[in-house]
Formats: structure tokens, C-alpha cells, sequence
């Protein structure tokens, strides 16, 4: 069975070709424009085949799991959190896998500046989930096109979509720069706080300290601090004084009592008891064990 649509939860837009026309007459139409736009979750059985091509260029965009596109007779396997760009006249078909059909994001673009995306077309494209892959923040923009075009033809709506789609395209085509918001506003200032912790070890470093230093309220930097390395800052701390301990007891020959208050903690028992809490031996044990 092969099917072109009717997929359960799908949604669609097929601008008409009126509507098409009067775009292509605005500056902006000309640069760049959406002809059609649409989802298709878990589109078993899916399958389009244009022998002459498209007359537009299309994005798809997988977000779960599997399909292939076959352009010009080469096959390209494509599935979650990857994309492919087929330029507008190409002989190409595609499909969705049987048993693990893909969920797909999809768009047919047009304009001057169409080519300008050439450069990821015709090869399947990945993106990395990870903190700051933004993710969320892409499907948002894709929703802003269907949403605004699903509300009518109306100039407004018609010109911001299409702002939105250049936005769009854009995120796929620069993918680091489109991180580089998310990774300026919050994982630079974990790794910045991090750096201080670092510094910083024989000094008294608190919580409040060190939001304060991120602009944070501790309850929000808690949140990013987790988020970015598994652990609390605080227990962070004190995972780099103890690691910074194992560095001074394996190179110096600095007293136990010493290396506490290096690395801050004034009272040596609680830095012992601390010390053989993480690492399962006392400081002096640790220390006479052979090393490399």
C-alpha cells in the first residue's frame, strides 16, 4: 500500500495559486515564499514519486522515525533529527520505512534566494539533540507559518510566514549559529561559574555567590547548573576540591592539613571524612596507593 496523505493527525496547506501569484509580486515574495506546508506523524505507507521533479524546493524535516529519498536514483536512509533538501526540478521519489514509519515536518519553498540553501541539498543532514540544540525553539517557527497562514490570506499573515520561513531555513542550514543563542545565555555562564569555582577552590563559595554572578535567581541557575552537568553546584564544588585534593596528595608532599585548607575546608577531619566519603579511601590511604 502507498499513499501520498491521509495520515491520522496530519495537517496541511496548499496555498492556492491566486494567492501564489499576488506573492510573487511583493519584494519579499520574490526572495522567498511558501507554496505549501504540512506534518505528517507516523505516515505509514507514505510515498510521493515526481519523475520530472518539483517545480518548488522541499524541505523535509524527520522528528521521529524512519523514511528514505531517492534522488536521481541514489537513496539516502533518513531518520530523527535528520533533514534533506530536494532542489526544485530534480527527479526524486521517497518514503517512509514500513515498520517504523517517520513523522515529518515538510515545506515547498520558492524565491531568488532558494539557492542559497543549495549547499545542504542532496545529502541527508543531522542534527544533534543536546542543550542547546533548540529543537522545541524550530518547530515553534514551523508552528508560526502554519499558524498564520492557517488563519487566512491576508497580507499581514502571508508576509510574516514568510519571514519566518527564511528564519526557518535558515535554522537548518546554520545550525551552530542558531545554538548560539541558547549556549551564550546559559551554558557560558555554567562554564563560567565553573572557571570561578575553579579559582576559587580555597576560598568560601556559596550559592547565592554564585548566581548572583550569572544574574541568576538559585533556583534558576540550580536548574541550568543541573541541567548542563548532572550534579548541584555545590556537590560540583565539592567534587573540584576533592579532585584538586587527589592532585596535591599524588604530586606534593603537602600534609593532609595542609591540602584541607587549600582546597577549603578548614577542619582536616571533616576534608578527611568528605575525601573518604567520595573516594572510598582516607587521603593518607589514597595517597600511598601506586599511581600511572
Amino acid at each position: 500500500m502507498k499513499k501520498r496523505e491521509g495520515f491520522e493527525g496530519q495537517k496541511s496547506i496548499i496555498l492556492p495559486d491566486f494567492v501564489v501569484k499576488e506573492i510573487r509580486k511583493t519584494q519579499w515574495g520574490r526572495q522567498l515564499h511558501i507554496t505549501d506546508i504540512g506534518y505528517y506523524p507516523k505516515a505509514r505507507f507514505h510515498f510521493r514519486k515526481r519523475i520530472e521533479g518539483s517545480e518548488q524546493n522541499i524541505l523535509i524535516y524527520c522528528v521521529d522515525g524512519k523514511g528514505w529519498i531517492s534522488v536521481e536514483g541514489k537513496r539516502f536512509e533518513v531518520s530523527k533529527n535528520q533533514y534533506f533538501l530536494i532542489p526544485k526540478g530534480i527527479s526524486h521519489q521517497y518514503g517512509s520505512h514500513d515498520n517504523d514509519p517517520w513523522s515529518i515536518y515538510w515545506v515547498h519553498f520558492s524565491g531568488d534566494l532558494a539557492s542559497m540553501f543549495y549547499d545542504i541539498s542532496g545529502k541527508t543532514n543531522s542534527i544533534a539533540p543536546s542543550e542547546i540544540s533548540r529543537i522545541e525553539e524550530r518547530i515553534m517557527l514551523y508552528n508560526e507559518m502554519f499558524i498564520n497562514l492557517d488563519m487566512g490570506y491576508s497580507f499581514e499573515n502571508l508576509e510574516y510566514a514568510n519571514v519566518c520561513l527564511l528564519h526557518f531555513l535558515a535554522s537548518f542550514k546554520y545550525v551552530s549559529q542558531f545554538r548560539l543563542i541558547r549556549k551564550a545565555k546559559e551554558e557560558d555562564r555554567i562554564e563560567k561559574a565553573i572557571i570561578y569555582m575553579k579559582e576559587n577552590l580555597k576560598g568560601k563559595i556559596t550559592l547565592h555567590d554564585l548566581a548572583e554572578r550569572a544574574g541568576l535567581s538559585p533556583s534558576h541557575f540550580t536548574l541550568l547548573f543541573r541541567k548542563k552537568t548532572g550534579r548541584s553546584p555545590m556537590d560540583y564544588l565539592i567534587y573540584l576540591r576533592i579532585q584538586k585534593a587527589c592532585q596535591l596528595l599524588d604530586s606534593t608532599d603537602m600534609r593532609i592539613k595542609e591540602i584541607a585548607q587549600k582546597t577549603g575546608y578548614d577542619d582536616p577531619c571533616y576534608f578527611s571524612r568528605i575525601f573518604t566519603k567520595l573516594m572510598g579511601k582516607s587521603p593518607g590511604k589514597y595517597r600511598k596507593e601506586p599511581k600511572g
